[in-house]
């Protein structure tokens, strides 16, 4: 006889936004411990059918021994969707595409247009309607809120960052896809380096992997090999998001910096980016 393995302690519910839009799935961990009187660190991150697991392992395991780890308990509140796929297409293009978006082909033939530009919908879906709902279930500190994405996930957190500085006090995004639609998130890194208007304290991570800018091993003579070279020039993810953080540790009051992840792809490089993200968002410095 044999069950299904379950995520450890960890609940998930799907939740309808204000707009009636299809529902969001919520993957929720609250530690068991006693919460701190300031209530507990909490991170949120994006595209949680593929990750869930690996943050709650992460922070279950390093947390149960904080004086060799430097972990300690908090939050993981995961967004997704209702699909047993790692991933929905789909909804994610709108979810973390920044305004204004495009059209694009269907995914899958037969499926529906692709549309980008749904990020500040996005946003306000997370501040004005999860963020309550979570509050409601557990001791928040309001202070210690971060926000992990990787790749697309990546580039809404730098939205995100630019659009609601105040929103979350870290803000991680491993291999953004700042090349998207024109790089437009650089000008809005830009304008939103050069504004006037004081900027709360905050921490950025920007990462990417060693092998996003350059064949790996196993590409190297693949049939492959010449296309995935040529985007791999295209979209100069290292360099963009090594660029990118050089931007904002130049913002006062932000402290930001990146991290290359040697020996991974685009792909591969989901584990230790969440355990970089679990490191910012629970360390107990």
């Amino acid at each position: 006889m044999s069950s299904p393995a379950l995520i450890a302690d960890t609940i998930h519910f799907d939740l309808v936004p204000a707009s009636k839009i299809p529902p969001y799935r919520i993957f929720l961990r609250i530690p068991k411990e006693t919460p701190p009187p300031q209530g507990w660190p909490i991170l949120y991150f994006l595209d949680a059918n593929a990750i869930v697991g690996t943050a709650v392992d992460i922070l279950r395991v390093q947390s149960s021994y904080p004086r060799g780890t430097g972990i300690m308990p908090g939050v993981l509140v995961g967004i997704g969707y209702p699909t047993p796929e790692a991933y929905d297409s789909v909804r994610r293009s709108w979810d973390m595409g920044p305004p204004p978006g495009k059209t694009y082909p269907p995914h899958t033939e037969g499926g529906p247009d692709v549309r980008t530009g749904g990020a500040d919908e996005f946003l306000a879906f997370i501040e004005d309607e999860l963020k309550p709902v979570i509050a409601s279930r557990a001791p928040i500190d309001g202070k210690r809120q971060a926000l992990f994405g990787h790749s697309f996930g990546g580039l809404f957190v730098l939205h995100a960052l630019f659009r609601k500085p105040e929103a979350f006090s870290a803000w991680i995004a491993a291999s953004p896809a700042i090349w998207w639609e024109g790089a437009g998130i650089v000008a809005e890194a830009e304008r939103f380096a050069a504004g006037a208007d004081a900027k709360p304290p905050g921490s950025v991570l920007v990462m990417a992997g060693e092998y996003e800018q350059r064949l790996a091993p196993f590409q190297v003579g693949a049939s492959d090999a010449a296309e995935r070279a040529r985007s791999y020039e295209e979209s100069r993810i290292v360099d963009n998001a090594r660029a990118m953080a050089e931007r904002l540790a130049s913002v006062p009051g932000l402290a930001a910096s990146f991290h290359l992840l040697e020996g991974e792809n685009h792909m591969s490089v989901l584990p230790g980016s969440v355990n970089q993200a679990i490191r910012l968002a629970f360390g107990s410095s």
